[in-house]
């Protein structure tokens, strides 16, 4: 029977989330668990200790004290060396784990025992969507991606009559139309924008076109999606192809967004040099896959750095977490989402269904293995 739940502190600095909010204590033990929160959880978020203990929760100083006594481990990004050792074999930890770049990780979560769910991997799926905490990541870091370029830039989006003449509106450039390529349109579109948009997969021009955006077409032969829904990956040509012509629709833009992102991959290079000396100075790139490699030249995690021409590529950190009260309570209800999936009330207890697909599919350690299919040694 598993009884009780931990959310630690998030140790990494710049991780302003968290996987659990005071309204999801109150749901997590309505299905029977005691939560453990560690001091301190939600001050970067805006939830006060007091507010986890209002809630339901019990509240310790020391982490090591909740991880001794946790069945389920709850946190957003994915632990240290010396956190998976201070767990008790057959613990369940739930998190973003980056499995395709952590084998060292994976392997060490195997050999505790524990039984390790990785966010990343929830299944897009229509049963799953209540889950899908890459979504609902994305979608706010769209949003903020487009209020930190507006904050940075020197001028306004929106078109305004004044005494003084018409004030004519700014041009975005969103590159990559997923989730967050998507809100980032919507969100340029309402603060009065004039928005274009390209992504590799011709199928999304009605979706752009719906949220009163230009889709710029570029014809770079047999393109596609994933079953996941993501980009393929292109082809070297494709690339140059796509290259030039973005160049073109850039040396237009006042503010471009990549969002260009290869799950599990390095991100692809969509501004080059070239690209970037064509733009007119003062305008704003926002790199959204900055630390999956990037997809614009030069662009370094956490900096605005000053290209040619006066350019100013900005490679934001855990974009993610811009406004992390929202961000945390979509997250915690991803988290909720799937631990109520698999609940079995009148057990108690976590259900590791071997036949479902959205278990298949995130579950990556268990039992002293790993699992999914994706890691196992061949």
């Amino acid at each position: 029977m598993i009884k009780s739940l931990f959310a630690p502190r998030e140790s990494h600095p710049v991780e302003t989330r968290t996987a659990i909010v005071p309204a999801t204590v109150k749901k997590l033990k309505e299905l029977g668990l005691d939560v453990i929160v560690e001091k301190g959880l939600g001050l970067k978020s805006d939830f006060k200790d007091s507010d986890y203990e209002a809630a339901g929760a019990k509240l310790i100083s020391d982490a090591a004290t909740g991880y001794a006594a946790a069945d389920i481990v709850t946190r957003v990004r994915k632990p240290q060396a010396a956190e998976i050792d201070a767990l008790r074999p057959g613990t369940l930890h739930i998190s973003f784990l980056d499995p395709f770049n952590e084998s060292a990780l994976i392997a060490d979560l195997a050999n505790r025992e524990l039984a390790a769910i990785s966010m990343e991997m929830i299944p897009r799926t229509t049963l799953a969507q209540k889950m899908d905490a890459l979504s609902s990541q994305a979608n706010l870091a769209g949003y903020a991606a487009v209020i930190m370029a507006a904050n940075r830039m020197r001028k306004i989006l929106p078109m305004m009559m004044t005494p003084s003449g018409t004030i004519s509106p700014a041009r975005v450039l969103v590159i990559g139309v997923g989730v967050a390529g998507l809100q980032a349109i919507a969100t340029a579109k309402r603060l009065g924008a004039r928005v274009e948009a390209f992504d590799t997969r011709p199928a999304v021009e009605d979706q752009v076109r719906s949220l009163g955006a230009k889709f710029i077409k570029v014809d770079l032969g047999d393109t596609g999606q994933t079953d996941q829904g993501y980009a393929q990956e292109l082809t070297p040509e494709q690339m140059e192809t796509q290259r030039q012509e973005m160049a073109k629709a850039c040396a237009r833009a006042d503010i471009v967004i990549t969002t260009a992102k290869l799950f599990g991959r390095k991100a692809p290079l969509i501004l080059d040099a070239n690209v970037l000396t064509q733009m007119q100075a003062g305008s704003i790139v926002i790199d959204f896959a900055v630390e999956s490699g990037g997809n614009v030249v030069g662009s370094k995690v956490g900096e605005e750095v000053l290209a040619a021409n006066g350019v100013r590529v900005i490679g934001p950190e855990n974009l993610e977490g811009y406004f992390p009260k929202d961000a945390s309570c979509m997250l915690a209800s991803n988290f909720y989402n799937l631990i109520e999936h698999f609940w079995d009330a009148e057990a108690k207890n976590f259900q590791f269904r071997e036949d479902d697909e959205i278990m298949n599919g995130c579950l990556i350690t268990r039992g002293g293995l790993i699992v999914h299919e994706s890691f196992k040694e061949k």
